[in-house]
């Protein structure tokens, strides 16, 4: 695709969730989820290595027979984007991909979309948000939406069901581009008040006066949250 950027992904997988419990080892088709994330990674042509980066022995030896390029770090993260950046402080990389460990349905062609915007020198960071959104959408909280401006920068993120602000957001999908030296810039700087209320790491960005380049897509896949999320995936794909 004529890429000279150096471009890894790395999706972090911790073990223990709050919605639900170990929910990156739960069986689909005999495997846990986070190796089909990572079997959707590899087949993304810009990335020239992806990584999983765990917390647990217990995520190791489950990943072991799937021969998954596993990388141990702190289990105590603010941030799953600060799990990323302690993998990719050490590797030779432009640009890092933070890929989400609970997405098995992700489009390979969207990673490969997200890095391309890289192309454009100016681009800090980018996240891909999705026109594809509901009225349910809306009224829930575990739907992140995003608002853009004219010229698809990130003006605001929110959970909160706001009916009398229907209308103008859209799905945003957990997934973000940094260059590496920006990757390093956020982990080093401190969470935002702002960020730990909303439990929205992205918000570290923005608190901070940075710009969040917006990536459009049509995309249709949800990650999976709870356990309906789980059952409903595997219905349909098992």
């Amino acid at each position: 695709m004529g890429f000279t950027l150096v471009n890894v992904g790395v999706i972090p997988a911790r073990l223990h969730s709050t919605r639900l419990p170990r929910k990156i080892l739960a069986p689909i088709n005999d495997k846990p989820l986070v190796v089909h994330v990572y079997e959707k990674a590899q087949q993304a042509e810009t990335l020239d290595e992806v990584f999983v980066a765990i917390d647990s022995e217990i995520t190791e030896e489950a990943l072991q027979p799937f021969k998954v390029n596993t990388v141990m770090t702190f289990s105590d993260h603010k941030s799953g984007t600060d799990r990323v950046a302690e993998v990719a402080r050490d590797i030779d990389a432009d640009v890092v991909v933070n890929i989400q460990g609970d997405e098995p349905a992700i489009d390979p062609k969207l990673i490969d979309d997200l890095v391309g915007t890289f192309e454009t020198p100016h681009v800090f960071m980018a996240t891909p948000a999705s026109t594809d959104i509901s009225v349910e959408d809306e009224l829930d909280s575990n739907v992140v939406k995003v608002l853009v401006d004219q010229n698809n920068i990130a003006l605001a993120f929110r959970r909160e069901p706001r009916q009398y602000e229907m209308g103008g957001y859209y799905r945003h999908i957990g997934m973000y581009a940094f260059r590496k030296q920006a990757l390093m810039k956020y982990t080093n700087m401190s969470q935002t008040e702002n960020e730990k209320q909303h439990r929205l790491e992205q918000l570290r960005i923005l608190d901070n006066g940075l710009p969040i380049h917006v990536l459009m897509t049509a995309y249709s896949g949800r990650g999976i949250d709870t356990k309906e999320d789980l059952d409903a995936f595997v219905k349909a794909h098992g």
